[in-house]
């Protein structure tokens, strides 16, 4: 196993630099195919988060990698490798696994024990295997990243302070008030519907908002979940309406429209939410400054007149809201980098106290601890299979040679002797084999075991393009496995 993974994240990087070398469009598809056909690696996948962007690659030189990788990441995100390489980091094997692991259990996370990220993983999972770019050692290895987060969620609590970014950011623009209450009757914008649009409009739902308008460019998309939300919150009668036709529904008021009728909806909303995939801003300064002027221009006490003061979360990773948004008086807003200034401070990720989400996070780590090493043993024993396999083959090919020299010389012998002896042959030669192929399968599984393949391979004299048959072969069947049942999104 040669894997490599180079990245960056909010723990390395300010978000001004995140934010600049976010994949947008079609991106991450050219990047991992750019991966592949670059002479180090032979298999690629990539994890690209609204704080994270890493490059997996199974490569046969880590400094050549580790240079391509690193050169890749900059033509793709259009930020200079001499500007980016400062907060790279450059995760090998093993450790390169613990990384995954860690970062599947949310304990790499801005909000730590976030269970979002286990969808964004498989995400990563599906595209490797839609492009054909994720071999044998990434699926193997995102697979198991996937049922490591969930045994980590199962078995810990952490949980009780894995918060979503969107809790989290919700709490925010909440200050000391509880979410539910700060929301309750309040008219909600979201932008976006996206997993994590989706998780706000949900959440919010929850919260109580006495109106959702949900805004995206397929208004199909806005439309599915606007129906689902105001089914799921069932109430008082209400209606869910699209391009100016109403279906009633017993529940949340819901209402779905482009994304081009944002400006309409912007001065009616108290809390907007804001994640799309856009390339530019979604909303400008100048649009937040005639919003607000319309807003007043409500008259007082009216029924749809709205709150003194909109709350803005914006979770896109390049930004959606207009960072200008924190000068103008009557707009609060919460972004990914004031959300990683919160949750840098000591009580900012957290509602549990200190003590119990210390302990929570020492029986993750223990977890990934005890999986890194457990899928490492499995790695290395398997890298071995395929000698062992060729070396089986080549013993079961001179037998057959060897049966037919003797028939050849000895042509009297009727079919029950010949049986015999071609039995006795095979289980001498198994039983030779037996014990030395048992016990390279238990060294190989240990550190530094894979020199126990080649060293196999140089006693028998074995054809390496055997054994690379067999490598391929088994390769290709994990390859077509479809996904672990269990691999689902959080």
């Amino acid at each position: 196993m040669s894997l490599l993974v180079v990245g960056l994240s909010h723990r390395s990087a300010p978000v001004s630099v995140l934010e600049r070398a976010a994949l947008v469009g079609d991106e991450q598809v050219k990047l991992v195919q750019d991966t592949l056909a670059a002479e180090p690696a032979t298999e690629a996948a990539v994890l690209a988060t609204c704080n994270r962007i890493e490059l997996y690659a199974d490569v046969d030189k880590f400094h050549a990698g580790v240079a391509e990788l690193s050169t890749l990441l900059a033509q793709h995100t259009g930020v200079g490798l001499d500007e980016l390489t400062p907060y790279l980091y450059v995760h090998y094997e093993d450790r390169a696994v613990h990384h995954l692991f860690s970062v599947a259990c949310g304990l790499d996370s801005m909000v730590v024990g976030e269970g979002q990220i286990l969808g964004q993983i498989k995400d990563a999972l599906a595209l490797g295997q839609e492009l054909h770019t994720a071999g044998r050692l990434l699926n193997d290895l995102f697979q198991q990243s996937l049922r490591v987060g969930k045994r980590a969620h199962s078995e810990t609590g952490i949980d009780r302070a894995g918060q979503s970014l969107v809790t989290f950011g919700l709490e925010q623009l909440a200050q000391d008030a509880p979410v539910a209450e700060w929301a309750r009757g309040k008219r909600a914008l979201v932008i976006g519907a996206g997993s994590m649009s989706s998780l706000a409009a949900a959440t919010l739902a929850r919260a109580g908002v006495a109106e959702l308008v949900i805004a995206n460019r397929t208004l199909e998309r806005a439309l599915r979940l606007a129906e689902s939300l105001a089914q799921q919150h069932a109430a008082t009668p209400a209606a869910i309406t699209v391009a100016g036709a109403e279906t009633l529904h017993e529940g949340l008021v819901a209402r779905a429209v482009p994304r081009d009728r944002v400006a309409a909806e912007l001065p009616h909303a108290d809390i907007v939410v804001s994640c799309t995939g856009a390339t530019g801003l979604v909303l400008t300064a100048e649009e937040l400054r005639t919003a607000l002027a319309q807003r007043a221009a409500c008259p007082p006490g009216a029924e749809s007149a709205p709150g003194p003061e909109v709350s803005l979360l914006d979770l896109a990773m390049p930004r959606d809201i207009d960072a200008a948004a924190h000068r103008i008086e009557g707009l609060r807003l919460v972004d990914i980098e004031s959300l990683a200034e919160a949750a840098a401070e000591p009580s900012g990720a957290a509602g549990t106290s200190a003590g119990a989400m210390a302990a929570d996070v020492d029986k993750v780590r223990a977890i990934v601890s005890a999986e890194v090493a457990a899928f490492g043993a499995a790695q290395r024993a398997a890298h071995i299979t395929p000698t062992v396999v060729a070396l089986r083959t080549m013993a079961a090919d001179v037998v057959t040679s060897e049966i037919a020299r003797l028939e050849g010389r000895l042509p009297g012998l009727d079919d029950k002797q010949r049986s015999e002896i071609t039995q006795t042959v095979r289980r001498v030669v198994d039983k030779l084999l037996h014990a030395p192929t048992v016990r390279v399968k238990e060294l190989a599984s240990t550190p530094g075991g894979a020199g126990y393949a080649d060293a196999l391979r140089e006693l028998f004299d074995l054809d390496p393009q055997a054994v690379a048959a067999v490598s391929r072969a088994d390769g290709s069947a994990r390859t077509a496995e479809p996904n672990d049942p269990k691999g689902g999104r959080a």
